[in-house]
């Protein structure tokens, strides 16, 4: 990829909008090297997210961009996301957890205000066990959400927002605003 300089502007234009993203104090946003191969232009961010207790989660949104547009997208953007987080046990024997991960994605971008079509993805539950001299616990459990969608418009601060909800609730956290009982300062 050229200079952001050389960039046209209605990508210069989109990247401002997710750079215009403040999120909230346990999401940390960080501009780091885009796919090169997957379209002309991209830029790509990382997320860190601190959740109650020791709950992580990490995700990458990728901005795509090809002028000349590309048939899949429908459009000359796409939005692509990667999101994993670690589980408690109980948890991650939810049978109904592969679609509230996948509701957390379109709740966000809906709440968001953020237009978007051609919406897809998966959402995959892992566990992973560690033998031998490996060190960690003897368990984990994680679930990962893989999507794409286009944005109706190049206007991207609140499909940004919407990733940053997004890795809210996959750390666990509750909606900016409220307090978990636990959570209570004494006056």
């Amino acid at each position: 990829m050229t200079a952001m300089t050389q960039a046209p502007e209605e990508f210069r234009a989109a990247v401002a909008g997710l750079q215009a993203v403040r999120p909230r104090p346990e999401v940390s946003l960080e501009p780091i090297r885009a796919p090169q191969r997957l379209a002309p232009w991209a830029y790509a961010l990382s997320c860190e997210t601190q959740g109650a207790g020791d709950v992580l989660a990490s995700g990458r949104l990728v901005l795509l961009h090809d002028p000349d547009g590309q048939e899949a997208w429908n459009g000359v953007f796409r939005l692509v996301v990667y999101v994993r987080a670690g589980l408690d046990r109980e948890l991650a024997t939810d049978p109904f957890l592969p679609a509230v991960g996948w509701s957390w994605l379109t709740d966000a971008l809906e709440a968001s205000g953020a237009a978007w079509s051609t919406l897809g993805g998966t959402v995959t539950e892992t566990s992973s066990a560690r033998f031998g001299d490996i060190a960690g616990p003897a368990r984990t459990d994680d679930l990962e959400l893989r999507a794409s969608w286009t944005p109706v418009t190049s206007e991207l601060r609140p499909h940004g927002e919407a990733f940053c909800q997004l890795m809210a609730s996959y750390a666990g956290l509750p909606p900016v605003g409220v307090t978990m009982f636990g959570q209570r300062q004494s006056s």
